[in-house]
Order: structure tokens, then C-alpha cells, then sequence
């Protein structure tokens, strides 16, 4: 992941100017799980959520992530296909591992059906429990995914915010995002 630094903006994280903190040092705070998570054909289940960072602790289980079992093979040649949610939840475990103060999801459900966003979020959602004080930052374009967010923000065609409040305010109050819902559901009464 590359952070520009050449942003003009005042970007903060605990307070500091983003541009004055040490690179390696942000990075170590950030877990990123992206539209279509990378996996290692070949490896295992757990290497794959632990992939970069060694062996897990033997308190870190993610049972319930697949039915199979953590040493089950990801790969083509016989063994185990994963479903997008699958693959996602390993992808959230993976960026879990080192306990990151901010969590950012870029699109991470966009491909997925509405059985496997809703298992996604509830492991966010349990990631959330885990550290209260986590910041999660989600890019989003579906509804479903942000509604339930404490602070909504609406960008413009060029990164501009246009508004930013909780649903319940933009609805009211926010013109963008109010289009954004009512054509949400126009397409989906469709």
C-alpha cells in the first residue's frame, strides 16, 4: 500500500499531521482488505491469514471461518475452492492479525451476495468489539454497507466532501446522499 504524501489537506491520526509521522510507522497502524482479497495458492488457510507475519498465536482461532479447517489448501489442483466470503473473512482475519488502530475496506463487499456481506459484517462487527477505539474507514457505493456507519461521508466527483452526517441526518438534511438512497431503491424496485 503507498500513502502520498503530497496530500494538501491535513490528514490526522491520534492528533498527528499525517505528513509528519514515520511512514513505516502509520503503515504498521493501518489493515487493508480490498474489493478482491489476494491469496497464496497453495498455502493453507492460516498461512494465508497469517501470510507476512509468522505463525498465529494459539489464542487467535477463527474456527468458524471454514468448515474445512485451518490447514485445508487454497489452490486449483483438487483442493479447496473458497466462496468471496470466505475469501474475504481470511482476507479480515489477515488484517486483523497485527490488531491495526485503522481498519480501511475498499469496496471489500461490492462483489459479494447479501448472504456473505452479511457474514463479513458480522466479523466486522466483532472486530469492532474487539478494540472499541478502532477507527474503520469504508469506501463504499452500496447501501447496505454504510447505512449502519456512526459517520457518513459523501465525496464528489473529484474527492471533494460534499456532506457527511449519520443516515438519518443525510436523509433529512443531505442532498447528495439522499439521491444516492432514492436511486438505490428505484434500481432495486426495478
Amino acid at each position: 500500500m503507498e500513502i502520498i504524501c503530497s496530500i494538501r489537506a491535513k490528514g490526522l491520526v491520534d492528533g498527528h499531521d499525517i505528513r509528519t509521522l514515520n511512514l513505516s510507522w502509520l503503515r504498521a497502524q493501518i489493515g487493508l482488505i480490498s474489493q478482491e482479497p489476494a491469496l497464496m495458492l497453495g498455502l493453507t488457510i492460516v498461512e494465508n491469514m497469517s501470510y507476512g507475519y509468522g505463525c498465529l498465536p494459539h489464542t487467535f482461532t477463527y474456527g468458524d471461518i471454514i468448515n474445512a479447517g485451518y490447514d485445508t489448501p487454497v489452490g486449483l489442483n483438487g483442493t479447496s475452492f473458497l466462496s468471496g466470503g470466505q475469501k474475504q473473512r481470511i482476507a479480515i482475519a489477515r488484517a486483523l492479525f497485527r490488531n491495526p488502530e485503522i481498519l480501511l475496506l475498499d469496496e471489500a463487499t461490492s462483489a459479494l451476495d447479501v448472504h456473505n456481506e452479511k457474514l463479513v459484517e458480522e466479523s466486522l462487527n466483532a472486530a469492532r468489539q474487539d478494540n472499541p477505539s478502532r477507527t474503520v474507514i469504508i469506501v463504499a457505493h452500496r447501501l447496505s454497507t454504510i447505512q449502519s456507519c456512526d459517520l457518513i461521508c459523501v465525496l464528489g466527483p473529484i474527492g471533494r466532501l460534499l456532506e457527511s452526517g449519520t443516515h438519518a441526518e443525510l436523509m433529512a438534511h443531505g442532498a447528495a446522499y439522499r439521491r444516492f438512497v432514492l436511486d438505490h431503491i428505484c434500481k432495486n424496485l426495478a
